[in-house]
């Protein structure tokens, strides 16, 4: 009798029978449901996406979006002079593009969302209530960094670019140059908007404490004058209007972080309620 039960014990347990629990049907079943949760979420913000974009493409149209993102350079440019177009396809596909980097810009805050959606179920209660401001700031934070850029920047760099061209020239730029400019620095903008989001997430993470946060304040600055100069034109206006809202982001991070708790310090605080 024992013989038996030792055998339909260890026909039961999976570990006992040399089988790896990772490829046991609940976890190949689990594995499945992940997946098609992923396909899941990814349709809904591929789908919100293009569905933006055809929106935007129909009403007010490509060339007009594209219009609204040129008016900074065109402002710059001598009375009547327009940019240029070399490529035999480019005044069709530059707008297109335009239009869907903004139709992404709007629909940023449902994919975020999605992202939220799908990570979400993996998180403590407490976790969650941490990820959600966080993805909401973070979206925040990104279209307000690109819109100091179109706003403040643009405006500051290509004046100040145009004052140094010679009388004998006329500035014509090409539209496709323009576009990957403006795209260099949108991203370098959004993501240097992100710091606060960034630093909460390391004193949350319990990789830095505020107070190290704090003494890394000299190597900051510097920092973000090398960061600035990489990303930006050579001059030293843009390069000024990226470093400065770099450090007030870092300290402004800092701020908030006070108010944030490591995660180790909730688990002490969960094993001592139990």
């Amino acid at each position: 009798m024992s013989t038996n039960n030792t055998d339909k014990d260890t026909l039961g347990d999976p570990s006992a029978s040399g089988q790896d629990p990772a490829e046991t049907p609940q976890a190949n079943e689990s594995f499945m449901s992940h997946l098609i949760e992923l396909r899941t979420r990814l349709l809904h913000a591929v789908g919100t996406v293009v569905g933006v974009f055809v929106i935007l493409f129909i009403y007010p149209g490509a060339s007009v979006i594209y219009d609204i993102l040129a008016a900074p350079m065109l402002a710059s440019l001598p009375q009547g002079t327009r940019m240029i177009a070399t490529g035999v396809i480019t005044p069709f596909m530059v707008p297109m593009k335009v239009t869907m980097m903004a139709a992404f810009v709007v629909s940023l805050p449902v994919v975020l969302y999605q992202v939220w959606a799908f990570v979400a179920p993996g998180l403590y209660r407490h976790e969650q209530r941490l990820a959600l401001p966080l993805i909401v700031s973070s979206s925040l934070l990104f279209i307000g960094g690109m819109a100091f850029c179109y706003f403040v920047v643009f405006k500051s760099v290509f004046t100040f670019i145009a004052s140094f061209a010679p009388q004998s020239i006329t500035p014509a730029p090409d539209i496709e140059a323009y576009l990957s400019f403006v795209m260099t620095m949108f991203l370098a903008f959004g993501v240097t908007f992100e710091v606060p989001v960034a630093v909460v997430l390391l004193v949350r993470m319990g990789i830095v404490t505020v107070a190290k946060l704090k003494e890394a304040r000299g190597y900051v600055v510097v920092g973000a004058f090398v960061v600035a100069a990489v990303v930006t034109p050579p001059d030293v206006v843009s390069q000024f209007l990226l470093a400065v809202p770099l450090c007030v982001l870092y300290e402004i991070g800092i701020l908030v972080a006070r108010g944030v708790k490591p995660r180790s310090e909730d688990k002490i605080d969960e094993s001592a309620d139990k």
